[in-house]
């Protein structure tokens, strides 16, 4: 509460020091304006204020009090969880409540029923009479819960069912919002009991509002005392609701064998007219194939109530026996004449073989030193081989599950099941025989399963292997062969197998490289491998040139010689001299004549890739190369083969033939006139490319053997354009003319414009006065000329506008004076303004660092040159961690009547042209390296006057 407006004493007398004379701290003043001392004291529940004009006395009111406050500003659910806090003792100055802990919560306890009664009647009360549905919803929404929850919270139940359930039954809507609010409590087992009306009422609610999954969900949670089972039976049954059916009949009437009765007769007759429940869904609403039954069923066995809870210990022997007892029936009790035999384990075994097969085998884990039991166990097992073997409806898929199952429970330590071995020879011979074709992954797939699960025992393995080669059980043979450590035999299950062909070479790879095999097992592998090395490559050639690549390095030629197919050693050959990712090219040695074979082959089925393929291929003679590029007339291959020889004449001769053939195809042929042209422009590129490489390294006249026949074979067909017999569209004339003014301009680079134009006017066929002809080539050329001018001409306008910028800034460094940095020596530390008896002489370097003559001496910062006396700043000297100055310091003292001008500067030089290019880096492009170190492009150092007058400013 804001209690400004009290105005609290204060200015205590302790802090103004009368006695002082007021004399205080600005601190101690500012404590005595704001402190309050003896201004507030409390006493029996009251706060007692001093204020300056006025007492305030404030008083706790009590815990009723409080309360009531709240009620009176209707805000009922804050005075709700104000009482709840006092019912809880975690309530803070709470007044009026005496006695002990239980005395107290009765009091508060009373008080809070009166106010859910009052709640509840303002509930109704206030509800609005008009308006959506939802409304009203909402509104009720909002409170019914709160009185619900602080009804349990105090353990009232008799007032929730009884006094605030008859309120709120004046109201559908709130009835049925007290009706929902229920179910998170049963669900949470907070709410056990309800009485009969309002159990009647939600089962009828919940129906109405078609919620049968969370009714038969609050069902199983309720107390069987509390049910009318006669009504939640039939509403069961009527709704397909066989959870609650189940607890009903189980913890109401300890009948485990009624309800398994009844479902039967529910899922029977689809499986008896051979309707698969797989992925579908049951005559009855909310079960899916693996639901209930199994798992009731499973329950039963293990001693567990379903679907919550555990069966009482004194009924769960009797109830494990009931359940044997009606699972081996030999009839059901209304079986028809023609009834089979042991129709529940017939029809669980239709139902889903492999779950009812888990039930049984974790059943089985139970059964230890229980004599009834074993032979319960001993009787379904007999039962299972007499249903599944004798008939002839059960799939590969479910006979195989079962008698995996059999294999894992004859493979106990402790096993006590008896199982005929005849009986496991059946099921191989009806197993690898199979009647049709798309069954053959199923059996296999049991058969194997059934192996792994420690069957592999009741088979004589020779006939097993015999009889799955048969079969062609390549999984079943691979894992017969590996359990006799015949590795080597196992490669042919996999070329055999159409599934698993490809994991052959992973399988050969892995026994060959990984530990754990011996040498003579891996060398049989070994030698399997490169037996069948030729199926190998048709069934993939590149790994199979990888698997040879790794290991049979040693046996490549000799695997190519025995290869007869051609276009397999083809493939086989590209795939191995292909470099890639994981393949240590190193460890691949083959001779010349293979590459050379390889790119032969390549030549007559791959021509296309055949230059690329040179560009990266190694181990290849040039001229049996050259020679077999030029039989299959592969132009380019032989051209980039000629130009690596170094016969850069004859590589351009070729490519120049092959574009005047393609020159001559374009006089001749006007049908194809787009793709020839490109295909004229690709060759050109190609062959002005050759020659602008090899230019650089030819003389004039070889340029010239090089560029004239080129231009020349441009030419001649625009020659022919103006005779009779040969007249082009104006499309292709124009192409022709822009190639050869690109022949024209990448020779300018090399060839002298005379020489050109003289060549162009010594041509018989221009000399006749025919200039016309070429003047577009004349003025292309003259274009070309003036823009290499322009640029030329720009391009030394910024060269020299650069260098003067460097200059300017060089001179006027140059020319600024110098300001030492402080006024005293850097190496004696004293003044230079204090007189010297000695004719001592003052040296400022262009760093800004000042010295005594003589200071410099001692240090050997200074010698002679040519006669005259050189300084280097010792301080800036001693700080270079390089030493360069120092180390041309020492040169220049050893030397220094032999070190030339224009090689060398002098240490002087040196350390101030480096100061300069620090403090006057700017944007030139000009580097410093490009002035010669001739010039004095420093400061000489300045000598100050003597110390009697100022320093100099110059």
């Amino acid at each position: 509460i804001e209690i400004s407006e009290v105005q609290l004493v204060y200015n205590s007398s302790h802090f103004k020091s009368l006695a002082t004379g007021g004399n205080v701290s600005e601190a101690l003043a500012l404590v005595g304006e704001k402190a309050c001392y003896q201004s507030i004291s409390s006493c029996g529940g009251q706060i007692f204020y001093l204020g300056t004009k006025s007492v305030h006395v404030m008083t706790l009111r009590s815990w009723r009090e409080r309360i009531d406050h709240l009620l009176k500003q209707e805000r009922l659910t804050d005075a709700l969880a104000l009482a709840w806090s006092f019912y809880e003792g975690k309530a803070k100055a709470v007044v009026g409540l005496s006695g002990d802990t239980s005395k107290r919560k009765a009091v508060i306890a009373d008080r809070m029923v009166e106010i859910l009664l009052h709640y509840a009647d303002r509930t109704l009360k206030k509800c609005p009479d008009q308006g959506k549905i939802q409304v009203m919803e909402q509104h009720f929404q909002d409170v019914v819960p709160v009185i619900v929850d602080y009804c349990l919270l105090l353990q009232r139940t008799d007032l929730l069912f009884n006094q605030i359930y008859d309120k709120m039954s004046e109201n559908s809507v709130a009835k049925g919002i007290f009706l929902e609010c229920l179910e998170p409590y049963i669900l949470s087992d907070k709410l056990m009991g309800i009485t009969a009306q309002v159990m009647k009422d939600l089962l009828l609610h919940f129906q109405d509002k078609n919620r049968l999954e969370n009714l038969e969900a609050c069902i199983v949670h309720m107390d069987i005392t509390s049910l009318d089972i006669q009504q939640v039976v039939l509403l069961c049954w009527e709704n397909h609701l066989y959870d609650a059916m189940i607890y009903v009949y189980n913890s109401g009437m300890n009948d485990f064998i009624s309800p398994m009765e009844k479902l039967f007769k529910v899922i029977a007759p689809p499986l008896s007219a051979g309707k698969s429940l797989t992925g579908t869904q049951f005559p009855f609403k909310g079960c899916t194939k693996n639901a209930f039954l199994l798992l009731f069923y499973s329950c039963c066995l293990a001693g567990r109530a379903y679907p919550l809870g555990d069966i009482p210990e004194d009924l769960v022997p009797l109830v494990k026996n009931q359940v044997f007892e009606f699972l081996i029936r030999l009839h059901s009790t209304e079986g028809s004449v023609d009834e089979e035999v042991y129709p529940y384990v017939r029809t669980l075994l239709h139902f889903d073989t492999r779950e009812f097969l888990n039930v049984l085998a974790l059943t089985f884990e139970d059964f230890k030193n229980d004599k009834q039991a074993v032979e319960y166990q001993q009787r379904i097992v007999d039962i299972l081989l007499k249903v599944m073997v004798e008939n002839s409806d059960f799939t590969p898929s479910q006979v195989g599950c079962l008698f995996t199952f059999l294999a894992r429970q004859l493979a106990k330590p402790n096993n006590t099941l008896f199982v005929n071995r005849t009986l496991f020879d059946q099921v191989l011979e009806f197993l690898c025989s199979p009647d049709d074709d798309s069954r053959h992954s199923e059996r296999q797939q049991v058969l194997l399963e059934l192996l792994q699960a420690g069957g592999i025992v009741q088979f004589e393995e020779s006939r097993l292997i015999q009889m799955a080669e048969k079969a062609e059980f390549y999984q079943i043979c691979e894992f017969i062969y590996e359990r006799e450590l015949r590795y080597d035999k196992i490669i042919g299950c996999y070329l055999h197998d159409p599934v698993r062909k490809e994991e052959v070479f992973n399988y050969i790879h892995n026994i060959l490289s990984m530990p754990g095999y011996s040498a003579e097992e891996k060398q049989l592998v070994w030698q399997k491998a490169l037996e069948h090395i030729e199926e190998l490559l048709l069934l993939s050639p590149c790994k199979a040139a990888d698997l040879v690549a790794i290991h049979f390095s040693e046996q490549i030629e000799s695997i190519i010689t025995n290869l007869q197919d051609q276009f397999l050693l083809f493939q086989f050959l590209r795939s191995l001299l292909d470099p890639r990712e994981g393949i240590n090219q190193d460890l691949i040695h083959l001779p010349p004549y293979i590459t050379e074979q390889f790119i032969e082959l390549l030549c007559q089925y791959s021509p296309d890739q055949v230059l690329e393929t040179l560009k990266v291929l190694e181990y290849c003679r040039l001229e049996e190369t050259i020679q077999i590029t030029q039989k299959h007339r592969l132009h380019e291959a032989s051209s980039y083969l000629l130009e690596k020889k170094g016969d850069i004449h004859g590589a351009f001769l070729v490519m120049l033939e092959r574009l005047q053939s393609k020159l001559l195809m374009l006089t001749q042929d006007d049908e194809t006139e787009l793709p020839m042209l490109e295909n004229i422009e690709n060759t050109l590129m190609k062959t002005i490319a050759l020659c602008q490489r090899n230019s650089h390294n030819l003389d004039q006249q070889q340029r010239e053997a090089l560029w004239f026949p080129l231009l020349e074979a441009m030419m001649s067909p625009q020659k022919l354009s103006g005779s009779s017999q040969c007249r082009y569209s104006e499309c292709k004339y124009f192409a022709l003319k822009s190639l050869t003014m690109q022949v024209l301009n990448n020779m300018a680079a090399f060839i002298a414009l005379p020489s050109i134009l003289q060549r162009i006017l010594q041509d018989p066929v221009y000399g006749k006065g025919k200039l016309g002809e070429i003047q577009g080539l004349v003025l292309g050329m003259l274009d070309t000329f003036n823009y290499e001018q322009t640029l030329l001409e720009t391009t030394t306008n910024l060269l020299n506008h650069d260098l003067h910028w460097s200059l300017c800034h060089l001179r006027a460094s140059v020319t600024r004076g110098l300001t030492p940095k402080q006024d005293y020596c850097c190496i004696c530390l004293q003044q230079y303004k204090r007189r010297q008896e000695t004719a001592d002489e003052i040296i400022v370097f262009s760093c800004g660092h000042l010295y005594h003559s003589l200071c410099l001496l001692s240090k050997e910062c200074g010698t002679v040159t040519k006669g005259l006396m050189r300084w280097m700043c010792y301080k800036c000297n001693s700080s270079n961690k390089a030493g360069k100055l120092s180390e041309n310091f020492s040169e220049l003292k050893k030397g220094s009547g032999t070190t030339s001008s224009e090689s060398l500067l002098d240490p002087q030089q040196i350390q101030a042209f480096d100061q300069l290019c620090r403090l006057n880096r700017g944007t030139s492009r000009v580097r410093t390296a490009h002035f010669p170190f001739g010039f004095e492009l420093c400061l000489p150092e300045r000598e100050l006057p003597a110390p009697s007058g100022p320093p100099s400013a110059a």
